[in-house]
């Protein structure tokens, strides 16, 4: 276990879940599911149990270090990972990579969304634990892959090859990885039965993964390679706000699971959802009769079917002669959206 590292990447802004989330306090930082916790501290405490406290780390932009803070305060400033800027997951990974490699050459990692909803946790850290074991004895690249229940437009997926490679733990070598298709392409894949949503759940050993980079990115890993002697020193901020900046604008996904031959997928039927969207939020959340959900607020649906309403707590949200749409009231900010087009919420700051 003393090789063990989690990094919870805390980075991104959650421009779908606008105007909950926005750049000042992404969906990572809300309790987006009315439960009393936040996203992050509700992955934080899902891998607590098996990892050790000084083994944990939190990948974010440094503007959000404060709120990293004041929602896991045991965590010490240096597990802190600061980046000074939007690189994508590429530069992120390598970073990350880099940095536990300078704590222990023979780190095994798994890097985890901080905004994904998991119901069967105790399965879940089952699977990890067997995708760590199997990184610490192989030079492989391990995600985690999710048996699709519907053709969903909104994930990427994995193609499975037809070689098992342990039937035990149900692991794969990946054909390829598809981008997010269209209907008719992801009821294909649903048809095929050999295709898994992508969860964007990555394990490996940290010189798999650092010897993949030098090899499929180098323009990231010569940049960051450089700083190997001040990794975890009080010289490493410095030269990070002076070189990631430079890095390609890259994610992992382009920079190395595309490209790379040691790529693996460990199904894992763990009740998922990426929350990604609020329509993903909509379908994991509890529903009347007629299918509409709330957040906080008391909802009064009058002929109205398939709503989520978010808005704040013991507010009365009367809705009639509406279906299939999202409601949130947040602050100064109204948002009344068909379901249908939440993939165009993300784009409303044009109209701003």
């Amino acid at each position: 276990m003393k090789n063990n590292y989690l990094a919870i990447m805390a980075g991104g802004i959650g421009s779908r879940f606008w105007p909950a989330s926005n750049e000042h306090k992404p969906k990572q930082f809300l309790d987006i599911l009315g439960v009393g916790k936040s996203l992050l501290r509700a992955t934080y405490e899902r891998f607590s149990g098996i990892f050790p406290h000084e083994n944990i780390f939190i990948v974010t932009n440094k503007r959000y270090n404060d709120l990293v803070i004041s929602q896991i305060p045991e965590i010490s400033d240096s597990n802190i990972i600061n980046e000074p800027s939007r690189n994508n997951t590429g530069p992120s990974v390598a970073y990350t990579a880099f940095k536990i490699h300078s704590l222990n050459p023979d780190a095994n990692i798994i890097m985890a969304p901080s905004d994904h909803l998991i119901l069967k946790e105790r399965e879940f850290l089952r699977i990890v634990e067997n995708a760590l074991d199997f990184s610490s004895r192989n030079e492989a690249i391990l995600t985690l892959g999710i048996p699709p229940d519907r053709p969903d437009t909104g994930y990427g997926y994995i193609e499975l090859s037809d070689e098992l490679t342990d039937h035990d733990i149900q692991l794969y070598k990946v054909r390829s990885f598809r981008e997010k298709p269209d209907l008719k392409t992801a009821e294909n894949y649903l048809a095929q039965n050999n295709y898994l949503w992508n969860a964007g759940i990555f394990v490996f050993n940290a010189k798999t993964i650092l010897a993949e980079f030098r090899k499929y990115a180098p323009g990231i890993y010569d940049i960051l390679e450089t700083g190997s002697n001040v990794y975890n020193t009080v010289s490493e901020k410095e030269f990070i706000e002076k070189k990631y900046p430079l890095t390609t604008n890259i994610s992992i996904d382009y920079a190395i699971m595309e490209k790379s031959d040691k790529i693996y997928t460990l199904v894992a039927d763990i009740s998922w959802s990426d929350l990604g969207t609020w329509n993903s939020l909509h379908a994991f959340l509890d529903k009347d009769s007629h299918e509409n959900n709330v957040i906080d607020a008391k909802g009064i649906f009058m002929n109205a079917s398939g709503n989520i309403v978010k808005a704040q707590k013991n507010k009365h949200v009367y809705v009639k002669d509406l279906d299939n749409y999202i409601i949130v009231d947040e602050n100064d900010t109204l948002l009344i959206f068909p379901i249908s087009k939440e993939q165009e919420i993300k784009d409303i700051k044009k109209h701003q």
